[in-house]
């Protein structure tokens, strides 16, 4: 489990992907701290497993269903990726419930600057957009960051200066592909519903008034 508070910019050092899987091998400093072969470290927001370390570097098997899901396979040498060490028991819980594992990716449609912040809008598919409500939580390459506004067709966050330093998010530009995580909750809660869900407009409304509570208590 992590947080999706991003803890270094990592480079990639090497990606070897044959077929439909492969590994990558990513260069870091802090993350390497207190790590051993079979800890979770995750890259993008990837859960991924370390299979071996270095001095200066970690390496990590990337299975067919990741490369399907996220946008790791896209990756070349010395791209910058957010990377984040498994939460621990007696640490701070700064961002939000992140499992690593991707929905599914986005498409960056624009940005804009508006004083300190930058607004970042990003397109996705319905199923992605379905459980994203305004004021929400949602892990974007690995970033725990806070739902502004949501549509039908895309959703939007601002980036503070802190999170534009810290990530990459800001590196990237219109058209580039980011890994998109959506609030566990909002799983479990559609889950128990049947799988039941509303537009992201209608979603995001339903917060503000009692739509939600009364799709609970529907027999």
């Amino acid at each position: 489990m992590f947080t999706g508070i991003i803890e270094e910019i990592g480079s990639v050092k090497r990606v070897s992907v044959g077929g439909k899987s492969g590994s990558i091998e990513i260069a870091a400093k802090k993350v390497l701290d207190g790590t051993k072969v079979g800890d979770s470290i995750a890259v993008n927001g990837v859960c991924l497993t370390v299979t071996s370390l270095g001095s200066s570097s970690f390496t990590a098997d990337v299975m067919a269903e990741t490369l399907r899901r996220s946008s790791l396979g896209s990756l070349s040498l010395g791209n910058g990726v957010n990377l984040e060490r498994a939460m621990a028991a007696d640490g701070r819980f700064g961002g939000h419930l992140v499992s690593g594992h991707i929905d599914g990716t986005g498409t960056i449609s624009k940005m804009q600057k508006e004083e300190n912040a930058v607004w970042v809008h990003i397109q996705a598919n319905s199923e992605i957009l379905n459980l994203i409500v305004e004021k929400g939580s949602i892990a974007i390459d690995g970033i725990s960051l806070t739902v502004a506004g949501v549509s039908d067709s895309e959703f939007s966050v601002s980036v503070i200066p802190h999170t534009a330093k810290e990530t990459t998010l800001l590196s990237k530009k219109a058209g580039d592909t980011v890994n998109l995580e959506n609030d566990i909750i909002g799983k479990y809660v559609q889950k128990l519903l049947g799988g039941r869900s509303l537009g992201a407009s209608e979603a995001s409304d339903s917060v503000k008034d009692d739509k939600f509570l009364s799709w609970l208590s529907e027999d």
